[in-house]
This record gives C-alpha cells, sequence and structure tokens, in this order.
C-alpha cells in the first residue's frame, strides 16, 4: 500500500525538484564561504579583536557615513542592538517609559525581553496596523524615556510614514525632548521609498539601529547609528549584553559587500516592487499596503491557508518553480495573506513574468 506523503513530507519533496525559485535561489554554505573569500582579498589578514579592528572597524565608519552620524557601533543583533540603545536614553532621561507601536519587533517578537532585562515600561504609540503620527507623540502623558519608531512597520504590513510625517514626529519628540529612536531595520529599503537618501532619514533621529541581513542580504547583525559620547555607551551595554564577541569579520565583511552591491540597487528594486504590486490585482490578488513604499508588502488572496500551501505545492511539483506557500488567515473571512519581498532575483524577470507566476497561485 502506497503511502500518502505528510505535508511537510511532500512540501519539501516539492521544493527539492525545482529548478527556478520566485524571490530567491538557495545558496550553499560553501558558496557563501567562497563569496566572503573574494571579499577579504587574498593578502587580507586583519581581524577585528572583540569588535576593535578589521571589518568591524571598516563597516562601523561605512555605517556612520551612511547615516551621517558622528560614529556608529556594530552590534551581533539587532535585538541587542535595539535594547541597547533603548536602555541609554532611558538611563539619561530617568524614565523607564517607553513608547513604541503595539505591533514593534520588540513586543510581537522578543520573548519580553524589553521588560525582563531592561524594566521598560511600554506605552503604545499606536495600536494596530496604523502609522504614527506627530499626534500620537502630543498625546504621550508624563515622562516619556523614548520614543521608538519601526520604518517601515514590518507586522502592520510593511506601513511607513511619509517624510513629512517623520518631520513633524522628530520635531514633536524634541519639543517634548524625547529622545526618538529609530527602528530601521529595513533602512535602506525605506529610505529608497520615501526617495531620500538614508542620512536624510537617520537625521530626523537621536539614535538609528539598521540590519545587515535583510534588504542587504548579509549573513547577520546590526549597527547603531548615534553621536560620539552615545556611541560610548551603546559600546558598555554591547559588553554587558554579552555581544563583545571575539571576531565578527565574516558578519562584517558580508555587511560591506552588502553596503557595496545592495544598497545602490534599492531605489531600482523599490521602482519593481510599485510596479508588481500594481499588476496583482488584475490576476485576482489584493495588496497592501496601498502605496508600496519598501521591497515588501503583503498580497491577499482567497481561500484558506492549507488550500494555498496545496496550490503552491502543486505547482511546484508541476512547473518546478517554488511560489510562496506560507499563508495566513487574513482578519476577513475567507481570504489568507502572504509578503512579498522584491529581491535581485524578482527583479531580474519582466513584471508580467512575476505577475504571471503568482498567478499560478489561483488557477
Amino acid at each position: 500500500m502506497t503511502r500518502t506523503p505528510a505535508p511537510d513530507d511532500r512540501l519539501e519533496a516539492a521544493k527539492g525538484g525545482c529548478t527556478d525559485w520566485f524571490a530567491r535561489p538557495p545558496v550553499t554554505m560553501a558558496d557563501e564561504l567562497r563569496a566572503l573569500a573574494s571579499v577579504a582579498g587574498a593578502d587580507s589578514t586583519e581581524r577585528d579583536l572583540y569588535g576593535d579592528g578589521g571589518p568591524v572597524a571598516l563597516l562601523e565608519a561605512r555605517v556612520a557615513q551612511e547615516l551621517a552620524a558622528e560614529a556608529a557601533v556594530f552590534f551581533p543583533s539587532g535585538v541587542m542592538a535595539q535594547q541597547a540603545a533603548l536602555r541609554v536614553w532611558c538611563d539619561r532621561s530617568g524614565s523607564r517609559r517607553v513608547a513604541m507601536p503595539d505591533l514593534s519587533h520588540l513586543l510581537v517578537h522578543e520573548e519580553d525581553g524589553p521588560r525582563v532585562l531592561h524594566g521598560f515600561e511600554v506605552c503604545h504609540l499606536t495600536t494596530g496596523p496604523v502609522t504614527p503620527t506627530a499626534v500620537d507623540v502630543e498625546a504621550l502623558p508624563g515622562h516619556v524615556g523614548a520614543v521608538l519608531v519601526e520604518l517601515p512597520l514590518r507586522d502592520g504590513g510593511y506601513l511607513l510614514p511619509d517624510l513629512v510625517e517623520l518631520q513633524a514626529i522628530s520635531a514633536t519628540c524634541r519639543y517634548r525632548s524625547i529622545p526618538l529612536h529609530l527602528d530601521g531595520a529595513r533602512l535602506w529599503e525605506a529610505a529608497a521609498g520615501l526617495g531620500v537618501p538614508p542620512h536624510e532619514v537617520s537625521a530626523l533621529a537621536d539614535s538609528t539601529y539598521v540590519s545587515f541581513y535583510k534588504g542587504l542580504g548579509g549573513l547577520a547583525g546590526a549597527a547603531v547609528g548615534a553621536s560620539a559620547d552615545v556611541a560610548e555607551e551603546l559600546r558598555l551595554w554591547r559588553r554587558r549584553l554579552g555581544g563583545t564577541v571575539f571576531t565578527a569579520y565574516p558578519v562584517a565583511l558580508a555587511a560591506l559587500h552588502g553596503l557595496e552591491t545592495m544598497l545602490p540597487r534599492m531605489g531600482e528594486l523599490h521602482a519593481y516592487a510599485r510596479e508588481l504590486a500594481a499588476a496583482l490585482p488584475g490576476r485576482g490578488f489584493v495588496v497592501a499596503p496601498q502605496e508600496v513604499r519598501s521591497l515588501a508588502f503583503r498580497v491577499f488572496a482567497p481561500g484558506t491557508p492549507t488550500e494555498l500551501r496545496d496550490r503552491a505545492v502543486s505547482v511546484m511539483e508541476r512547473d518546478r518553480v517554488a511560489l510562496p506557500h506560507q499563508w495566513r488567515a487574513a482578519d476577513l473571512p475567507g481570504w489568507v495573506w502572504t509578503e512579498v519581498t522584491v529581491t535581485p532575483h524578482v527583479a531580474a524577470r519582466p513584471i508580467e513574468a512575476s505577475a504571471e507566476l503568482l498567478g499560478r497561485l489561483l488557477g
């Protein structure tokens, strides 16, 4: 008797048979390491030591330049970077109250770490999938240690305020003497969506966190750009939180490579994302947000998560092309959603070709 493959077994078998991928092809660890070796150069021997010198120092200098900040501090993770930044501001202000969206990464994905480790008292800057405004900052009661704005709000569907609103938020924070911290995990992409260089966005804040492995395609890691005196305190907290690893040159090399090769392409990839989002409603999808200001957006389709997953697997088996298969139930009954991120692999196709591939999910 032939056993019917379990859903996960069938999915993995289908993925293994694919010869093309909608978003990005898999890369072996060996290929990644060979690419890093070419970035390092044959004669390169200087490594960082506990975060000092070598590629880490070069990376910090490059990030400071891109953000027009006095200094930048490398961290092994964004979670550590942001908690350290908020801790510095709260210690300076004498208040543990931090305002951030209820959909902030710190509240959704960090296992209550900000409260457990630092005693932060979180008040919600916004609730639900909305962009923050200066009015939200004005409405914050009492003494606030810091305001965090996530650009874009990923768990809200990649929502991003326009530049005028960001300027108003910045001005209101300064009027109230509240430090403004930007969660810029996707700042490189968001700046392209706003039509300005990254430093014009980071100039609105007192500190800015950036990631190296999302839009830049690095291995891991993050940095915070800030004034020189704040950077010194960030280095202290990095040490206290266990982030001063013996050496981080592979991560730094990958990040430097991403800044060289991916950062100049952000405008091009954003333009593609806007065009692709505009083409999908004609294929039966609904796209949000209506104005795409990043390299990613949500795509909604009728059906259940299981139905869309099964359709994706069927397409993989039939056409040997991997399509998005992780769908979630939407708030509207009978609809599901997934995320679409425009990578260089996606942008290598004509818009209609990418739209047609996704359209196969709806038959």
